[in-house]
C-alpha cells in the first residue's frame, strides 16, 4: 500500500523506512521504544535500572509536563515516584513509531492495575546516531486538542 507523502507530494515509502542520517529502521527504533516502555512497567528497582541502562544515553534528558529528569537516577527515581501512585500500572504503546532525522514519535497510555487505560500521551524521542540509544525523551499528556474551524 503507497501513501501519500506530506502535502500530497507523490508516495510515501512503505515500512520499514530508513532515516537518511540514521543506520535503524523504524522497526529497530519500534523494538528500543519498546524496552524503554518496558521500564515504566517494570516493579523491581534493580531491573528497572537495568532495563533503563539497555536504551538511555550516558547524558539522555527526560522532560514532561510535570518533571525535567537531568540524567538516569532522576528519571528512575520519578518512575518510582509514579508507579507508587499507580501500582500495578503499565506503559503500553499505542500508535506506530513514526521516525526521521533520527527523531521519533510514539502514543501510549497507562493501563492501571484493574485494566483502566488512561489517556493517551505522546512522546518525541531523540536516538543516537547509531539507533540504539535514546538521548532525550519529550512527554507530552493527553491528545491535541482540534482547533476549533
Amino acid at each position: 500500500m503507497q501513501l501519500t507523502g506530506p502535502r500530497g507530494l507523490g508516495p510515501r515509502p512503505e515500512m520499514p523506512f530508513v532515516s537518511p542520517d540514521l543506520g535503524a529502521s523504524v522497526v529497530d527504533t519500534s523494538s528500543l521504544i519498546d524496552r524503554y516502555c518496558e521500564v515504566w512497567s517494570e516493579p523491581h528497582e534493580s531491573r528497572r535500572a537495568e532495563l533503563l541502562a539497555s536504551v538511555w544515553g550516558p547524558h539522555a534528558t527526560y522532560t514532561d509536563p510535570a518533571v525535567h529528569a537531568a540524567d538516569a537516577e532522576e528519571l528512575l527515581s520519578h518512575i518510582a515516584k509514579v508507579q507508587a501512585r499507580r501500582p500495578g500500572a503499565r506503559i503500553v504503546r499505542t500508535s506506530k513509531v513514526d521516525l526521521h532525522h533520527g527523531i521519533a514519535r510514539f502514543s501510549w497510555h497507562v493501563v492501571q492495575s484493574d485494566g483502566t487505560a488512561l489517556p493517551e500521551g505522546l512522546d518525541i524521542a531523540f536516538i543516537s546516531s547509531e539507533g540504539t540509544r535514546i538521548e532525550r525523551i519529550v512527554g507530552f499528556f493527553g491528545l491535541l486538542a482540534r482547533d476549533a474551524e
